[in-house]
């Protein structure tokens, strides 16, 4: 195998140093990038700046595919600023809490709303957050469980969608892999395979239900719920003054109607499958670009319409329409760089050899079954560390695809067990968009947030964990049947000693 040593593991290493340090995604994967370029110009600073530039930046936005994701990121920023903005969203979820009147029912409601919208995973804590405030004040349910359940439906349901921003972006890095490894099945087929081996997120989304139906709660949720039910304090900190969402003037839109949210996403999969299945789906092997073609053109029926729709209403005037579509596309260049960036990190990764050489490390030391439980680990390192599991699925994507290759590991579980290690990651870290955005949504302080969430994160890091060793050696999807019977038992064993 050819790589070049010990050095080829200096750009990922970087990359994670820097994000740790910095907490910025972009100048971490530039970094790393940049020293790995560094390293095969033969450490001449002025041509490996001129190589990163002409050999990788530009090699990555001139590609056809890479250039077809980047278009697609475009139109779904355009749709998903749209739907934020036009007030659909909390008038569906206004439709729903009047119907409820007990705390098992609040909760299954937000853990619905988070799931309806799956389309912005920064959007859920925004829109169900403020909506569901006055209900779980009403019923004596603590803030910190408000924000426990947007912050496991946002990103744990974003994941697995392979249709919006976090899809395309996770179909993009494998891509890169597939082709660099000349593995001809597409990203999409990839995706939609490695789903039930997205342990983590899964797990999340099912826990909501399961405490919210045996009413069980432990560690320092018990102590938040306790709170409120006898004291009727929503803060630890009596001097923190109960507060409203400073977002619920963002989301309350004069003449919104629910059907701003349904029309569109009507629109949305009646083109996308309209498209795809005169092809051959979802029998038939449908080609990337083809996918991709149908999703953006789902994406722009869906904002025309949604446009037509809002101005009708008279919600806003089309200028301002139009300007909130374009400013939502403008948003995606942040997530394009991203991309970019870590497309180019990959390519320096492939050159130097990296998964090359530490699989001549493990290849004989490690077993194979053990890959998925390890990367998993990483990840979780890594995002914690970041707060970012984008970024940690730039960095660990280009190591797992080729790793599992090379020493018989399952690509599925492995791509599984990135995106999990990630999530889960993210889940506990303070320093989360998502954990931050969590805890303004629901009103309530971050730390507090972070304190009753990590129990019930770490009861499904720990099942995810052992499942990725079970998942190792059987390689099918009733890991995942597993993993729910584990935290099934384990919420009912917890429920009955309390």
């Amino acid at each position: 195998m050819e790589h070049f040593g010990i050095l080829s593991l200096l750009p990922p290493l970087v990359a994670i140093i820097m994000a740790v340090f910095t907490k910025n995604v972009i100048i971490s994967l530039f970094t790393g990038t940049l020293v790995g370029v560094t390293i095969l110009s033969g450490y001449n600073p002025i041509v490996s700046v001129k190589s990163l530039i002409g050999d990788y930046f530009f090699e990555q936005l001139t590609d056809g595919y890479n250039a077809g994701v980047l278009v697609l990121l475009v139109f779904i920023g355009g749709f998903i600023a749209l739907m934020e903005t036009s007030g659909g969203a909390h008038a569906f979820a206004q439709k729903v809490t009047k119907f409820i009147n007990t705390k098992t029912k609040a909760q299954i409601s937000a853990w619905f709303g988070g799931i309806i919208i799956f389309f912005s995973d920064l959007g859920t804590p925004l829109i169900i957050g403020p909506i569901f405030e006055p209900i779980f004040d009403k019923l004596k349910i603590s803030r910190e469980k408000l924000a426990w359940i947007i912050d496991s439906t946002a990103s744990p349901v974003a994941v697995l969608v392979p249709f919006i921003g976090w899809g395309v972006y996770v179909m993009g890095l494998i891509q890169k892999e597939f082709e660099a490894l000349s593995i001809t099945q597409s990203d999409f087929t990839a995706f939609i395979k490695a789903i039930p081996f997205q342990i983590y997120p899964i797990l999340a989304l099912v826990m909501i239900p399961l405490i919210a139906f045996t009413k069980l709660d432990f560690a320092a949720m018990l102590r938040a719920e306790r709170r409120v039910e006898t004291t009727g304090k929503l803060h630890w900190d009596t001097s923190n003054p109960q507060r409203k969402s400073e977002k619920l003037s963002d989301i309350e839109v004069k003449n919104a109607k629910a059907s701003l949210v349904i029309v569109p996403l009507i629109v949305l999969f009646v083109t996308l499958f309209g498209m795809l299945i005169p092809l051959g789906f979802p029998f038939k092997k449908i080609d990337g670009s083809e996918f991709r073609i149908a999703l953006t053109t789902g994406y722009l029926f869906a904002a025309i319409v949604l446009m037509v729709l809002m101005v009708y209403y008279k919600t806003k005037k089309f200028s301002e329409i139009f300007s909130i579509y374009i400013s939502g596309m403008q948003k995606m260049m942040y997530v394009s760089i991203t991309l970019i960036l870590a497309w180019s990190l990959g390519s320096v990764i492939k050159n130097l050899g990296t998964a090359n050489y530490i699989i001549q490390v493990l290849q004989g030391n490690i077993p194979g079954f053990l890959i998925p439980a390890i990367l998993f680990i990483l990840g979780a390192c890594v995002s914690f560390s970041t707060g970012s599991s984008w970024g940690t699925f730039a960095i660990m994507m280009p190591l797992a695809i080729p790793m599992a290759v090379s020493l018989d590991a399952s690509i599925y579980v492995c791509i599984g067990a990135v995106l999990s290690g990630g999530l889960f990651g993210d889940h506990c870290s303070p320093i989360s968009d998502t954990t931050i955005l969590s805890s303004t949504g629901a009103g309530c302080d971050l730390i507090d947030h972070v304190k009753t969430q990590l129990p019930y994160a770490i009861l499904n890091g720990i099942i995810a964990f052992v499942t990725y060793l079970i998942a190792g050696f059987i390689d099918s999807e009733v890991s995942l049947v597993v993993a729910i019977i584990m935290l099934v038992i384990t919420v009912l064993t917890i429920s009955k000693l309390k």
